[in-house]
């Protein structure tokens, strides 16, 4: 421990820490790639391909950022001897990309009807 009473955690704990995070980042990397292909190569989808793309570039930077939130917030805990946060990042995350489902099939029916 040092002067803090922080202790340096068992390295495989940090390590799949670790590991998380870059999992939080290649699901970023891959939502925001999504979003851009949607803008550049989706049909216009009555007028909704961009704020569909948007909408995932937006939630890619949103992975990120509480990816790396969460890094830190379980880095603590262990320093700490803490028990675990919890995150309601994956139910939003999953909710988010159930909703965007949800429009697109909107749009692409409505696309369809006009």
């Amino acid at each position: 421990m040092d002067e803090h009473g922080d202790r340096e955690p068992d390295y495989r704990f940090s390590l799949a820490n670790e590991r998380t995070l870059l999992a939080w980042a290649r699901t970023a990397l891959g939502l925001e790639a999504a979003g851009l292909g949607v803008v550049r190569f989706a049909p216009p989808l009555a007028g909704g391909r961009e704020l569909l793309g948007a909408a995932l570039v937006a939630l890619g930077g949103l992975a990120a950022w509480n990816g790396y939130r969460r890094f830190v917030a379980v880095d603590r805990a262990m320093r700490a001897g803490a028990r675990l946060p919890a995150s309601p990042a994956p139910l939003a995350l999953t909710a988010s990309l159930a909703a965007l489902a949800a429009a697109v099939v909107l749009l692409l029916v409505a696309d369809r009807l006009w």
